[in-house]
């Protein structure tokens, strides 16, 4: 099922995301985006991995940017963390992450699914990355993405 920018639009609600990636990054100096994509062939990790650099996640100070990759209409998605935060949460939470999401995207719920995974790998942020009022930035957009495969 090819889907419409509306209905992309549709399936997730952007300001209660962008809402939970701010009060995300209110606890911590990393950074979290999401994307959404429309439908396209092809790998939907290479895609994410292309997205990833496109939005400048690798271009955080402390290389701690997390990037929620969507692509409703084929139900996939991926959850990339840059290499300061990999390198302290390790594979596993990605799994355990990717395991939350698929729970709530597989019945159609992409809002929730993503406010509980941007939660929870924010609390990750804030353990390995706490967030310094008087040095913190503001490095990437908390708006949702939905350029895709650009």
């Amino acid at each position: 099922m090819v889907m419409t920018r509306r209905q992309l639009m549709k399936a997730i609600d952007d300001t209660r995301v962008k809402n939970a990636i701010e009060e995300a990054e209110d606890q911590t100096s990393g950074e979290i985006m999401v994307s959404v994509a429309p439908f396209f062939w092809g790998s939907v990790e290479k895609a994410a991995r292309l997205a990833f650099v496109r939005l400048g996640v690798t271009r955080t100070q402390a290389r701690n940017g997390v990037l929620f990759f969507i692509v409703p209409s084929r139900k996939k998605f991926v959850v990339i963390g840059d290499q300061g935060i990999h390198e302290k949460v390790g594979q596993d939470f990605w799994n355990d992450v990717a395991s939350h999401l698929s729970r709530h995207f597989r019945s159609g719920d992409f809002t929730e699914g993503l406010i509980h995974g941007i939660a929870e790998v924010g609390r990750q942020l804030a353990a390995h990355f706490p967030y310094n009022r008087s040095t913190d930035v503001n490095e990437l957009s908390d708006d949702v993405d939905f350029g895709g495969t650009r």
